[in-house]
């Protein structure tokens, strides 16, 4: 009926639901949404509709989203041991050290448990590593993302 190509009105929906998705996500204002769609160089009277159709639905829009994301298992409890071999029968005087992890996690009102095992220099790896992760995430462009994410 529109003697429009399939692939343009498919390319077409895409398009309007990543933009009506990511506003949404970011939960930018009025203004910001306007000149976004400024650029996409359409009619003021359709920028006035999709503004309209955004203002109408990104609460709705943001609620479809949270459900749709993963739930992650979260935190609950550690224990954890060391092990240390001294001696085998072959070898009299060795020392080979091991730390065990009990993580125990929740997930969906369930709690699993993973035990993991590693040598003391892969677990300061490990710290290390987080550590420095930990340290991103003070940064001002951290800081920036994770406040659009919310």
């Amino acid at each position: 009926k529109l003697n429009i190509g399939v692939d343009t009105i498919q390319h077409g929906v895409e398009g309007l639901s990543y933009l009506l998705t990511e506003s949404s996500k970011l939960m930018i204002s009025e203004i910001d949404f306007q000149d976004s769609i400024h650029v996409l160089g359409f009619s003021d009277e359709l920028n006035k509709l999709l503004l309209q159709l955004y203002l109408d639905n990104r609460k709705e829009i943001r609620s479809i989203l949270s459900e749709l994301a993963p739930k992650l298992p979260s935190y609950h409890s550690l224990e954890w041991r060391l092990d240390v071999q001294l001696a085998s029968r072959s070898l009299r005087q060795q020392i080979k050290p091991a730390v065990t992890i009990k993580l125990h996690l929740n997930q969906n009102e369930d709690q699993t448990t993973q035990v993991l095992q590693t040598d003391p220099s892969t677990l300061l790896h490990l710290i290390q590593q987080l550590e420095q992760a930990l340290g991103e995430m003070k940064t001002n462009h951290c800081r920036r993302i994770v406040r659009n994410i919310k």
